[in-house]
């Protein structure tokens, strides 16, 4: 299951500066096949602790990670939903992504000039979502246009649609994103397939020089970063990263942190595999049961599923081996009704 995050934002905010450091930390695709990899898009590793020690408590071969794909979407101009700029491309790249990452300027620099000709993030936030109401209303008014003629039926179905896309409408004409609206999940569905872009999840990322900086009254999580940092860091090996990022007085690199806030975002857990070929991180959706998680492993794995070995990753490394945890009891057997848990290692069981 891959995740994928659009860059979005003004044009000069840092969003190509943010998409080139993280590409430095592409995973070679080699180890993902049937994927195919455009220039605008970056497929990176979810840095993952776990996948590391549990590699090595069990001398894997190679480790593979979670992976999230992002994709460097061009600028958004005043006046997008009316084609201006690069408008309707910008429009439709950014509906095929699962989330967004809206990158905002607050940096001061004379030699890169801002599209509005001042340094307002709140002023450029309001613009970029602004863009995407009207192309949501847009949207919206085609398909109610649409279905109307069709409700006079007397189709319920149809009646229930136009019910519920005339509240999306309203909330939109107040300058509302879907995203800060009480939709319930029956109207969610009934929306769904217009893949509406203000229904979408946002991680604001705030580019800026000042490390405490950050923005209010915004409808998603927040990363201060600075992208050109961010970028020096990324091109040094990564074996050297780490000691860098302790110099500069930071915990993490705000990379690593936008990687894995983006992984969250949607929902979205990891089981692990572990063995001497391989240690492995497997992305599930919160609350899935046992047998569609083996599912992704091999869909066969899914029909002929019997029950599943689980411990905790910590459990297991305490451990220090399968074997040692089998002995003091620490694995569990699940049935079907399982829901799988973040962290669970797994060995599904199946009829072959």
């Amino acid at each position: 299951m891959a995740l994928s995050l659009g860059i979005v934002g003004l044009p000069n905010v840092g969003k190509s500066t943010l998409f080139n450091a993280l590409t430095k930390k592409q995973v070679d695709v080699a180890n993902y096949p049937f994927c195919t990899i455009e220039p605008n898009v970056g497929v990176v590793k979810v840095p993952d602790e776990r996948v590391d020690k549990l590699a090595v408590m069990s001398n894997s071969g190679k480790k593979i990670y979670a992976t999230i794909e992002f994709v460097d979407i061009a600028g958004l101009v005043r006046g997008a939903h009316e084609g201006e700029g690069l408008g309707n491309q910008f429009l439709a790249n950014i509906r095929n992504v699962d989330a967004i990452g809206h990158v905002i300027r607050n940096f001061q620099n004379n030699d890169i000039a801002h599209v509005e000709g001042r340094i307002d993030p709140s002023s450029d936030q309001e613009i970029v979502n602004l863009e995407l109401i009207y192309a949501d209303l847009a949207s919206v008014s085609r398909r109610l246009d649409k279905i109307s003629k069709e409700a006079k039926s007397g189709d319920k179905l149809i009646r229930r649609q136009v019910d519920v896309l005339e509240k999306v409408k309203s909330y939109l004409n107040q300058g509302q994103s879907l995203r800060q609206c009480s939709l319930t999940a029956e109207e969610q569905d009934l929306v769904r397939e217009l893949n509406l872009l203000t229904n979408k999840p946002v991680i604001y990322v705030i580019n800026s020089d000042q490390p405490s900086d950050s923005l209010l009254q915004l409808d998603g999580p927040v990363i201060v970063l600075n992208a050109k940092l961010e970028a020096e860091i990324a091109s040094l090996p990564e074996e050297e990263q780490a000691d860098y990022i302790k110099e500069l007085g930071l915990q993490d690199s705000g990379l690593n942190k936008l990687i894995a806030q983006a992984y969250d975002l949607l929902g979205l857990i990891t089981f692990l595999t572990t063995g001497r070929d391989e240690t492995r991180a497997w992305t599930v959706k919160r609350n899935t049961p046992a047998p569609q998680a083996a599912g992704v492993i091999h869909t066969d794995f899914m029909k002929n599923f019997i029950r599943a070995e689980v411990i905790n990753w910590m459990d297991l490394l305490r451990a220090g081996s399968e074997t040692k945890a089998r002995e003091l009891g620490l694995i569990r057997l699940e049935g079907k009704n399982y829901l799988i848990q973040d962290g669970d290692v797994c060995n599904f069981l199946i009829n072959n």
